[in-house]
């Protein structure tokens, strides 16, 4: 049963890898969101602000939209995605993503669908879900939360 749970965590992998690069990685500095978005051709588009932190935006030409959210200090502590295609879970996780490979290899298969895949270690959380052509999750440090940030306020 192991090799079944991790044969899916490995196509969420893959699949992250083979999509189109993202933006600035969680845990890092936003600061590179504007190079990002005029390297891969996206639209940077206007952001939200909650109480202590931004969401920046932008919108990849699949019509994958990444969102960086972004504490006060401009660290990156938490990314979201929906659209067509997965981004590229190597670039947005930056230097989380070895975690996520590693706790993917041992993830249990979650609620009895190959579209739900989720990783919960105590610095980082990864949930991802999704079908062909409809893509969706998020990804937090919940160590990185500012103190009024609750991982209900990522979406």
């Amino acid at each position: 049963m192991r090799a079944h749970h991790y044969a899916i965590a490995a196509g969420w992998v893959l699949l992250g890898q083979a999509s189109l690069p993202a933006l600035a990685a969680l845990g890092g500095q936003v600061d590179s969101v504007q190079a990002d978005g005029t390297h891969l051709k996206a639209q940077l588009r206007a952001g939200a602000q909650g109480a202590g932190y931004s969401v920046e935006q932008l919108q990849l030409p699949s019509g994958t939209v990444v969102s960086e959210y972004v504490a006060a200090s401009g660290t990156v502590f938490a990314v979201s995605w929906h659209g067509p295609l997965m981004p590229n879970l190597s670039q947005i996780l930056g230097t989380y993503f070895q975690q996520y490979v590693a706790a993917a290899k041992l993830a249990p298969h979650n609620g009895g669908t190959r579209r739900h895949f989720q990783i919960r270690q105590p610095d980082l959380v990864v949930q991802s879900n999704g079908r062909m052509r409809l893509y969706y999750g998020r990804a937090y440090v919940p160590s990185l939360l500012p103190a009024n940030v609750t991982a209900d306020d990522i979406q």
